[in-house]
């Protein structure tokens, strides 16, 4: 079966999912979008108001954002695949629970074996905390570890892990803006050298 046909059951799977509260309270699933043949994949926590209402992944002003960040590293939306750790709104934007996490990180396993990415961005401290603690290496904070690549293995994969901050964050703060940017510039030289 192909690629695309297994990331296609996976979100089937996703938008009838009652296997934790959030399937109470959401008003879309939000599995993911992009390329199936993906070498970047794109990770961040949770879906916000814009995005349980559309069922995609960073559609609003992050969304937005997100993609001017991708025009910079040489990427666009069709290129990669950008989900998040869990994949329905939690009320009010709140930070997902632990039991929610860990309830939905088997389907984000799933996408990440199906895709073999080479590369995997993760967008803001959550979603670093997720794939950091997977691949055993220490976290004390994104401000630590963003910017730079970690290649680990996961999943029984070689990957490289690019930890950044989460595009919304630049909504609120300058300072945060330019350095995504900065990051996103830094990936995008790096991707051509792991491609090339």
């Amino acid at each position: 079966m192909s690629n695309e046909k297994l990331l296609d059951e996976v979100a089937d799977e996703i938008i009838v999912c009652t296997k934790c509260s959030l399937s109470k309270t959401r008003t879309k699933a939000v599995p993911g979008v992009g390329s199936s043949a993906a070498q970047a994949m794109f990770i961040g926590e949770a879906p916000g108001q814009s995005e349980d209402i559309k069922g995609e992944p960073f559609v609003g002003a992050a969304g937005k954002f997100l993609d001017y960040l991708l025009s910079e590293a040489g990427l666009s939306r069709e290129k990669v695949f950008i989900t998040n750790v869990v994949k329905c709104r939690p009320p009010g934007n709140r930070e997902p629970l632990p039991l929610e996490v860990e309830t939905c990180t088997p389907y984000l396993d799933r996408q990440i074996r199906m895709l073999k990415p080479r590369l995997i961005v993760t967008l803001g401290k959550n979603s670093t905390a997720c794939i950091f603690s997977k691949v055993n290496l220490p976290f004390d904070g994104i401000t630590r570890v963003r910017g730079k690549f970690f290649k680990t293995s996961l999943l029984g994969m070689q990957v490289v892990v690019f930890p950044t901050f989460h595009p919304a964050a630049a909504l609120y703060n300058e300072k945060y803006k330019e350095q995504l940017i900065e990051d996103f510039k830094l990936l995008g030289c790096e991707l051509k050298k792991m491609i090339a």
